[in-house]
């Protein structure tokens, strides 16, 4: 057990979300799921999964707290292929999508960030990180190449 993990508090999707997340995140998979009866909410359903060595527990336990893009998960990707899969897999509402962001099936909110974005964000050439700073802004899904440019000046 970790000495620290996410927890999500779902109505009643904890178990449905923990199966799609394992879909898409190769090499994941459901550790542990726990029925508790009879408590203030009913029956509560806790699941727990590991996602790429990350343990995560997710709850089913009515309808009394909302996920909200407050906090979100950061996906590095080095390739944009990578990019375009998770992209693809986890985007279900394109209002919410917006400079990497996007809402998940369940509302949960994921940043799709190429790691190459890292090196630029730290760039001392005002100008370089002015340009990326603009095109970056006015894109939904990243396009390295797109970034690349407009740091490049091309």
């Amino acid at each position: 057990m970790q000495k620290i993990s996410t927890f999500l508090w779902f109505d009643k999707e904890a178990s449905a979300a923990a199966k799609f997340y394992t879909t898409v995140f190769k090499g994941s998979k459901i550790t542990d799921t726990t029925i508790l009866e009879n408590t203030p909410s009913g029956t509560v359903e806790v699941v727990t999964m590991n996602i790429l060595g990350q343990e995560f527990q997710l709850m089913s336990a009515g309808p009394y707290f909302k996920i909200n893009e407050a906090i979100s998960f950061v996906v590095n990707c080095k390739t944009q292929k990578e990019i375009d899969y998770y992209w693809n897999k986890l985007s279900a509402d394109p209002k919410a999508e917006q400079c990497g962001w996007l809402k998940d099936k369940f509302g949960v909110s994921w940043q799709i960030v190429p790691t190459v974005m890292y090196k630029m964000q730290k760039s001392k050439d005002k100008q370089k990180l002015a340009r990326f700073t603009e095109a970056f802004l006015k894109m939904k899904k990243f396009d390295i190449k797109e970034l690349q440019r407009a740091f490049d000046g091309k």
